[in-house]
């Protein structure tokens, strides 16, 4: 059956005419003559059988059913020209995958590994899309998830890649300022907003006395408090796993013993087994499940 969708040349020329509210101004960015954005509106118009402007002598405006569309075009127009840059950018000999993640794990610890993954497999192109929140993967466009587990990934194929174990860190500057022997109830303290608990939780396991454990600046990302504790704006609770650079040159300290409270495991997210899985993602994978131990293993040693 044949779908009832307008030419795409009529749709173009209504929406640039409904966005600058001129058929002279939308014939210039066309390269068209005005004459011919009238007829394809005329055209669209008919196809539709509603009017989508009102004309007053030599003017048009949009009527209220134009209006409507017009959003409805824009949107529609811009997905497919945004689905159309993708495939242009794709490789001609090769593959891709698209990877959802959390986004502080995707720059602190996945990123700065991808280069011995492209050295392995150079035709392989990675996009990696941001998303905090657990999602239902199929249709999504993403072969695969990096996240925590979580309920919502129930009937997916879940492979575990490491644990998130927060530890308190600060700047040096900012014990030096304060004083080295000062209690951490005394410093100030940075929150990840969503995980509003996560001092209360550190505070009962570790034994560290908190009078307040809810005081303190609150941050989205775990990124952004690893940069408020860089600039001295007091100390963070944040994985040790993102850290390491910045301990292993002394940018960051932590004196205070970390706990298991607070630890969540990152999984990688699969539709199906990785043997079934098509072979630049079953690539993937396997790659990453193979860095993941070797991390693990290093810090058990």
């Amino acid at each position: 059956m044949r779908r009832k969708i307008p030419s795409n040349s009529a749709l173009q020329a209504f929406e640039a005419a409904a966005r600058h509210g001129s058929f002279a101004r939308a014939a210039e960015e066309l390269a068209l003559t005005e004459g011919a954005i009238s007829r394809q509106i005329g055209r669209l118009e008919a196809f539709l059988g509603v009017a989508l402007f009102e004309r007053v002598g030599n003017r048009v405006r949009l009527a209220p059913n134009g209006k409507r569309y017009a959003v409805q075009v824009r949107e529609g127009l811009d997905r497919l020209e945004r689905d159309s840059l993708y495939l242009m950018g794709q490789p001609i000999e090769g593959a891709s995958i698209d990877i959802a993640a959390i986004p502080t794990f995707a720059t602190r610890w996945l990123i700065p590994r991808l280069k011995r993954f492209q050295d392995k497999h150079p035709n392989v192109t990675m996009h990696i899309a941001e998303r905090m929140d657990p999602f239902l993967l199929a249709g999504s466009g993403f072969d695969a998830a990096i996240h925590f587990e979580h309920p919502a990934w129930a009937g997916m194929h879940l492979h575990h890649l490491l644990e998130e174990v927060l530890v308190p860190v600060c700047s040096p500057a900012l014990l030096e300022d304060a004083g080295t022997n000062t209690p951490l109830d005394e410093l100030p303290r940075l929150h990840r907003r969503q995980n509003p608990d996560a001092w209360r939780f550190y505070a009962q396991e570790s034994g560290v006395a908190l009078t307040n454990p809810a005081v303190g600046a609150r941050y989205d990302l775990h990124s952004m408090l690893i940069e408020a504790a860089l600039a001295g704006l007091g100390v963070a609770l944040v994985p040790r796993l993102y850290i390491g650079t910045e301990l292993d040159q002394g940018r960051l300290v932590a004196p205070w013993p970390e706990v298991k409270a607070v630890a969540k495991n990152f999984c990688l997210i699969l539709p199906e087994p990785i043997e079934l899985s098509a072979g630049p993602l079953q690539a993937f994978a396997t790659w990453i499940l193979d860095e993941a131990r070797g991390v693990a293993l290093q810090a058990s040693t």
